[in-house]
């Protein structure tokens, strides 16, 4: 079984990516700034209502902590900054935004309820209606992410495709571990590094976020035995 839903969401940022480039040039400095801050406020509206869905915070709280500290210790900003940097060179791109825009967009893409449970569905009943409206959304949000970070956004799709496809394909093993509560922790987990962008975007300070992925992890194991 393919992972349509998946393939179509791929598509729809590819799409969605290539207008926002197309736009980036004929944009002056003064629009791209302001539509970097406009970015900057809906990614934290968008942000806090995901972190809204938590059930259980301490388990949350836990998971940030942990994850933030594993992260440190991995040194993950400079090992998905080197990996960035080289795809950006089997690219030949000259965009010096590129891994920002690749690492920002893969992160807000991937996490959420709708990426979960649209896969889920897809694999398990065949029905890919919420990947499908996941698709509009975020080929509209490539379109915006695009013009302000330039080509590193269209390269988003991969791990889009391989997370979402993954589920899809694997759906009848997943369905017995993705609780409501399960993905309410994940998504309010995911909703404050989504939280974490908008707070980068607008330069407020500076978020390692990817410092901080494995607090997915850690809020899965962790809700899984005290949940």
């Amino acid at each position: 079984m393919l992972p349509i839903g998946s393939i179509v969401n791929a598509c729809a940022i590819i799409g969605g990516s290539l207008i926002g480039c197309f736009l980036q040039s004929r944009f002056p400095e003064r629009i791209r700034s302001i539509v970097f801050q406009g970015l900057g406020l809906c990614v934290l509206l968008i942000g806090i209502q995901m972190a809204l869905k938590v059930e259980n915070i301490l388990i949350v709280i836990f998971a940030v902590l942990l994850g933030g500290i594993t992260g440190e210790w991995l040194r993950l900003d400079t090992l998905f900054e080197r990996l960035g940097n080289r795809f950006k060179q089997l690219v030949h791109s000259k965009n010096a935004t590129f891994t920002d825009g690749l690492v920002t967009t893969s992160l807000l893409f991937c996490i959420g309820a709708m990426a979960i449970v649209g896969s889920l569905e897809e694999g398990i009943h065949g029905d890919a209606t919420i990947i499908y409206t996941k698709s509009i959304l975020d080929g509209f949000a490539a379109i915006a992410f695009a013009a302000t970070y330039g080509t590193g956004v269209i390269f988003s799709f991969i791990p889009v495709l391989l997370y979402q496809g993954s589920i899809t394909l694997g759906a009848s093993f997943f369905q017995q571990y993705f609780s409501d509560l399960m993905i309410a922790q994940i998504t309010g987990c995911g909703g404050l590094l989504i939280v974490g962008i908008g707070i980068n975007l607008l330069e407020l300070t500076e978020i390692r976020l990817a410092n901080l992925l494995p607090a997915l992890v850690y809020v899965i194991v962790l809700t899984y035995f005290f949940g």
